[in-house]
């Protein structure tokens, strides 16, 4: 990461029995434990984390792994703080609250630094580890990247894979997966923010994240300043039955766009056809490129399989533009193109790692036990695969408890920013719309219709939106702020891949131009 224009390096580096000064002083007036606060800021060290080049802070927590046995065993929980640039800094720091479930926090805080460096000059951003992610008594699975993709599209693969990991987690000191719930988690954030002497904070949860927001204000009201939740995943939410609407949706629209769209629908006039013709032309081998190894492979290729490499690239619409081109080169056989595509969800980048060990232990705590009881149908295309894999793991997945209220959303007292995509195949508006009703007045839902999955950090206008919903002094002025950008947000065109016919045209443009 570059520094950006206008930062000094000082804050970063300032000694740190000042930060320890600064601290003690901010707690002044709090209702948290002075002491404890003035521990935990002596306990912050200078630290380096992959991918930012400064120095920040780094501490941890020690807290039991059972909260009904606080002198059973202890997993440390860890997080970092990016100082304020500012010296005149204010008291409510922005907590990020990651994906999933399973993505670590801390390792996305070189990417999410630079989307919150307006908040950052007078707030602090605090970057906590969940239990069961990152540094925090991870629940990792072995990487099966390098694996041949023939053993990992078999049926069943998948499963198996996942219970032999299940065992492996179980071995461990911290193995006891009931113990890895949201509710008990946030009962760490507040933890961590009563240790760093926070009185109120502002949260900010992406995905996953968004869940985790709304059970941190079910259980801490008075703890949340501004709330910014950012495709709704709602606890309510029966994740994987959720996911066959949603990604149907998603996908049409992209049949739609085409459509719509002169040059694509001359291009790929069949394409919604060629589609349908795909899928019941399975199971068949077919030969594509491994898109990690690099490796040419033949695959045996299922409907699971073919399924599974067209819904990672919908969650980003610049990346599903590129879907018809590849859709039509799969019709004839060359699978290259969508295999590529399937590798793009957040660019390969470790910090976009799923910890699927805490990842199944929150999903089949949550939301498993409510599959049975659903009812919500399933899209044609995308059929029952998601619900039946959950159901097939949970069943055998050690289940933590989940308090009845946890499902519940009560009417919040602070402002919630609510963001959504129109495209989203995770979490679109329908699942916002639903929350926001229940949160009531308080509550601001913006739809950018032709977005994906993230919009509240990913858009340059929303990133602004989120900036001043967070900075304004009042409540009433959070509630106000200007969010007609998002109407004006464009759906990325189809990607159109280059012709003799097309480049002709364009070298004969090009001359034209030159005379």
């Amino acid at each position: 990461m570059t520094m950006r224009p206008g930062a000094s390096p000082a804050p970063r580096a300032r000694p740190i029995h000042t930060l320890a000064l600064m601290a003690t002083a901010a707690v002044a007036g709090f209702t948290g434990n002075e002491a404890r606060a003035e521990a935990s800021a002596r306990a912050l060290q200078p630290c380096r984390v992959e991918g930012v080049a400064t120095e920040i802070l780094c501490g941890s927590l020690q807290r039991p792994l059972d909260p009904a046995r606080p002198d059973g065993a202890r997993i440390d929980v860890h997080y970092v703080v990016v100082p304020a640039l500012a010296r005149n800094k204010l008291p409510d720091p922005v907590l990020l609250l990651a994906g999933g479930p399973g993505q670590s926090a801390i390792a996305l805080t070189a990417t999410v630094m630079p989307r919150l460096s307006r908040l950052n000059y007078r707030r602090d951003l605090v970057f906590i580890d969940q239990r069961g992610t990152g540094r925090s008594a991870p629940l990792a699975c072995p990487d099966n990247s390098a694996r041949s993709l023939d053993e990992l599209l078999k049926p069943g693969a998948k499963v198996r894979l996942l219970e032999q990991c299940r065992d492996a987690l179980k071995q461990l000191p911290y193995g006891d997966l009931r113990f890895f719930t949201t509710t008990i988690a946030m009962q760490d954030m507040d933890a961590v923010r009563a240790a760093l002497g926070v009185e109120r904070w502002n949260l900010v949860g992406a995905s996953y994240g968004t869940r985790a927001a709304l059970e941190y204000q079910r259980q801490f009201p008075d703890r949340v300043r501004r709330n910014v939740i950012d495709g709704v995943a709602p606890p309510d939410m029966v994740l994987p039955v959720t996911f066959s609407q949603d990604s149907q949706r998603a996908l049409d629209a992209v049949f739609a766009a085409c459509a719509a769209d002169a040059a694509c629908a001359a291009r790929f006039p069949g394409l919604q056809s060629e589609w349908q013709a795909l899928l019941k032309g399975l199971p068949r081998k077919v030969s594509f490129t491994h898109p990690l190894t690099g490796r040419p492979e033949e695959v045996t290729l299922t409907r699971e399989g073919l399924l599974g490499l067209v819904r990672p690239p919908l969650y980003a619409p610049g990346v599903a533009a590129a879907l018809p081109a590849a859709l039509h080169e799969a019709s004839l056989g060359r699978f290259d193109a969508l295999a590529g595509l399937a590798g793009q969800l957040g660019g390969g980048s470790r910090a976009m790692r799923i910890f699927e060990g805490m990842h199944f232990s929150v999903v089949c705590a949550e939301d498993a036990p409510r599959i049975a009881a659903s009812t919500e149908a399933p899209a044609p295309d995308f059929g029952t695969l998601d619900r039946d894999l959950y159901a097939r793991v949970c069943s055998a997945w050690p289940r933590g408890e989940v308090p009845s209220a946890f499902y519940t959303i009560p009417a919040t007292k602070t402002p919630v920013l609510l963001t959504s995509g129109g495209n989203d195949p995770a979490t679109p508006e329908r699942h916002g719309q639903r929350v926001k009703v229940a949160l009531g007045d308080q509550a601001r839902h913006v739809v950018v219709g032709t977005a994906g999955h993230g919009v509240a950090l990913t858009l340059p206008c929303m990133r602004d939106v989120l900036f001043r919903f967070i900075d304004a002094p009042r409540d009433a002025d959070a509630l106000q702020v200007d969010a007609s950008c998002a109407k004006g947000v464009p759906r990325p065109p189809a990607f159109l891949p280059p012709t003799p016919a097309t480049i002709a045209a364009a070298a004969s443009a090009a001359r034209e131009s030159d005379r």
